[in-house]
C-alpha cells in the first residue's frame, strides 16, 4: 500500500475507533490516548523504519535525523469531541519526507468524511471573502479588523482539520490562526489543502516547514490563492498594530 493510501486508511480507522469510544461515553483524554496507541502500533507494524511525531507521545530524538517522519494528531479538537453533537473534531495523519510534506489525510469521523491529498476535492471558488474560520476559543485580535475590511464574518470552529475542510467545502473562504499550534495541528490539513490548490503559509507569508527541532508552529493562513495577497497584506497591517498596542 502506498503512503497516501495508508494515511487515509489510518485516519479513517482511528476515526471509527473514536466514534465507538464516544458512543460508549469516553471523554477526550481517553479518545486521545486510545487513538494515539492505535496509530503508533499500526505505523510501527507497517512502516517500522519511519519515525513518528505525535501530539500524545514523547518527541523521539530519532526523527531529527530521519528521512521519513509521520506527523499525527490522534484527536484534533479534543474539547469538541467531548461536547455532544459537535462535528468539528478530526484525526490528522501526514508524512514528511526529506524536507517536504508528501501526503496527508484528515478524517472527520462525525461527518463520515476523509479528506486526502491523494484525491483532492474542493468546491468552486467564490468571488470574494465572506466568511473566515478562526479558533472558537482564541481567535486572533487582529482577525476582527481584517474581517471588517474584507466585509467578512468570523466563524468560530474547533479542529484545524475541520477548518480546512470548511474551506474545501466552500463553507468559509479562509482560515486564520495565530498564537497556538504545533506541527501536528497543521501538517495533514496543509498537505490536503495544498493538493487541492489552496494557498497555505504562515500569516506573514513565509513558508510552512515541518520536522523542525522545535515542533511549535503557531500561525497559519489557508485560503484560495487568488485572495492570499490581499489577506496577507491586511494581516501585516493589523497584526503589527495589535502587537504595538499590546506592547504599550
Amino acid at each position: 500500500m502506498d503512503d497516501a493510501l495508508l494515511a487515509e486508511e489510518l485516519a479513517q480507522r482511528a476515526g471509527a475507533l473514536l466514534l465507538r469510544l464516544r458512543a460508549a461515553g469516553a471523554d477526550g483524554r481517553t479518545g486521545d490516548s486510545e487513538s494515539d496507541a492505535f496509530l503508533l502500533a499500526e505505523l510501527a507494524a507497517r512502516r517500522p523504519a519511519d519515525a513518528v511525531l505525535s501530539e500524545e507521545s514523547p518527541d523521539p530524538a530519532a526523527r531529527r535525523t530521519a528521512e521519513r517522519v509521520w506527523i499525527v494528531d490522534p484527536l484534533d479538537g479534543t474539547r469538541e469531541y467531548g461536547e455532544a453533537g459537535r462535528t468539528d473534531w478530526a484525526v490528522h495523519v501526514a508524512l514528511w519526507e526529506r524536507g517536504e510534506l508528501v501526503c496527508g489525510a484528515v478524517a472527520l469521523p462525525a461527518l463520515s468524511t476523509v479528506r486526502s491529498s491523494r484525491t483532492p476535492v474542493r468546491s468552486p471558488v467564490g468571488a470574494g471573502v465572506g466568511r473566515i474560520a478562526v479558533s472558537r476559543t482564541r481567535p486572533p485580535a487582529w482577525a476582527y479588523p481584517v474581517a471588517e475590511e474584507l466585509g467578512a464574518e468570523l466563524v468560530g470552529m474547533g479542529s484545524a482539520g475541520a477548518k480546512v475542510d470548511a474551506v474545501l467545502r466552500g463553507e468559509v473562504d479562509a482560515y486564520l490562526h495565530d498564537g497556538g499550534q504545533y506541527e501536528w495541528d497543521s501538517a495533514a490539513p496543509v498537505a490536503v489543502a495544498r493538493a487541492a490548490g489552496l494557498h497555505a503559509s504562515h500569516v506573514d507569508g513565509s513558508p510552512l516547514t515541518y520536522n523542525e527541532p522545535d515542533p511549535w508552529s503557531p500561525d497559519l493562513l489557508v485560503c484560495d490563492a487568488g485572495v492570499a495577497d490581499r489577506i496577507l497584506g491586511l494581516i501585516g497591517r493589523h497584526r503589527t498594530t495589535n502587537e504595538g498596542a499590546r506592547a504599550r
